[in-house]
């Protein structure tokens, strides 16, 4: 399949094969077939993140996907991890704004135990919720936004940017990690009541990939989830858009060396419309030493590091800039220098040269993403909860291919202009005598 990938004949249609089907529950199933390895993925994707949490739970999605470990009546304690690990399996997840995700990757021996522990927790992990395991994972979560938030130099912007865009009330208005508060005051009804709104087969989508037997697949799938119950799940009603940020300029104080220079705009929504070419934007302005960012300011002696990036949501966007200047230098200075190239570029269309250097460069940072078979795996189920379909590849890369330097320059100039950014500076505090 990666050879077909890389073809440059047929690069303008790439594609993932795979086969799909819904069971009656509503769980949908995506098979691709891999035999290239030895090895199988089973990536299950819950369309449930932090932008569901109620007020007052801030932190809950990602608590939760902590206490997705610690076991059920049928495995419990370690028993997911120790079974799979005993046969040369790992497992792993992760969680975000829109969506949580699991995944277990091992051996092709392991499918049927994979399927059967992912189906076992989806459908009694409340059984075996206790008050201390709910404790335990608390414990791990708080120190988890201490050591990657609060003792982490310039941590806290992550904290300060979702208040900083969106309005109190919107989906995006919290972090993902919670606050100390609302983790302390999630209560054991809570995860049961999470975990029975949320994690059921009609709000989930299961890919399993690599070296498999479909027809043998789709029994164990329809064995093991078919009977796990369908539930109607909460109405969601998208937020109304939001392009006003609710605060011009944040000042932090922290333990650094140097002050740090962050800017941050409202952004289109991931795949749709302004995100392929704000994403090429930012590498434009700031992927690599040839990037415009860089050489101004980096090889301009203005600054250490530059970092710019466009991140697409559900229901909207953030673009940002981030600069740590040099000693002596301001971050006044160094903001005087992005916006300087924002404008530029807003004004001035990028050249043929450097269009299709970045076009190239994202075509094949796409197809090197997509060797591991976990990447390919995860990326049907992404194109499905943003697309509504798995088969989006082939979209995915014409949508950046279609960007001409005309309408990159047009998105910077609708998204990006100098009064509609967000303004976070850190600042080191005073060293004490």
């Amino acid at each position: 399949m990666l050879a077909l990938l890389l073809t440059p004949a047929l690069a303008a249609e790439p594609s993932i094969p795979f086969s799909r089907y819904e069971l009656p529950n509503g769980l949908q199933v995506i098979l691709l077939e891999d035999h290239a390895l030895p090895q199988v993925v089973v990536d299950l994707w819950y369309k449930v993140g932090s932008k569901d949490e109620v007020a007052g739970r801030s932190g809950f999605a990602h608590l939760f996907e902590h206490l997705m470990f610690m076991g059920t009546l049928r495995l419990p304690g370690s028993g997911f991890d120790r079974v799979m690990e005993a046969q040369g399996g790992w497992n792993n997840a992760w969680t975000m704004q829109d969506a949580t995700n699991y995944y277990d990757v091992g051996p092709p021996q392991l499918l049927e135990t994979f399927l059967w522990m992912e189906a076992d927790r989806m459908q009694q992990l409340d059984e075996a919720m206790t008050q201390a395991k709910l404790d335990l994972q608390r414990d791990v979560v708080r120190n988890e936004r201490r050591q990657g938030n609060e003792d982490q130099p310039y941590g806290m912007v992550e904290i300060e940017l979702d208040t900083a865009l969106f309005p109190a009330g919107h989906p995006y208005a919290h972090s993902v990690i919670g606050t100390h508060e609302d983790l302390q005051a999630a209560s054991v009804g809570d995860v049961t009541g999470f975990f029975n709104t949320w994690y059921v087969p009609n709000n989930a989508s299961l890919v399993v990939a690599g070296d498999f037997d479909p027809a043998q697949a789709k029994v164990w799938v329809e064995r093991y989830f078919g009977t796990l119950e369908r539930k109607e799940l909460p109405a969601r009603a998208a937020p109304e858009p939001v392009r006003t940020v609710q605060k011009a300029s944040v000042t932090i104080t922290d333990q650094v060396d140097f002050p740090q220079l962050n800017l941050f705009w409202h952004g289109p929504s991931a795949y749709q419309a302004g995100d392929a070419e704000l994403t090429l934007a930012a590498d434009l302005l700031g992927a690599g030493e040839s990037s415009r960012l860089y050489r101004r300011l980096v090889d301009g002696g203005l600054a250490q590091e530059v970092q710019v990036f466009q991140y697409g949501l559900q229901y909207g966007g953030i673009f940002g800039v981030t600069v740590l200047p040099m000693e002596g230098v301001t971050v006044e200075e160094v903001e005087r220098v992005v916006q300087e190239e924002l404008t530029r570029l807003a004004n001035e269309a990028p050249s043929a040269a450097e269009m299709e250097r970045l076009q190239n460069q994202h075509a094949i940072a796409t197809y090197q993403s997509l060797e591991p078979l976990q990447n390919r795996a995860e990326s049907l189920n992404r194109y499905w909860a943003y697309t509504g379909t798995p088969e989006w590849l082939g979209k995915d890369v014409a949508r950046f291919t279609a960007v001409d330097a005309p309408r990159l320059s047009a998105s910077v100039s609708e998204w990006l202009k100098p009064a509609a950014a967000s303004r976070i500076v850190v600042l080191p505090e005073e060293k004490k005598p």
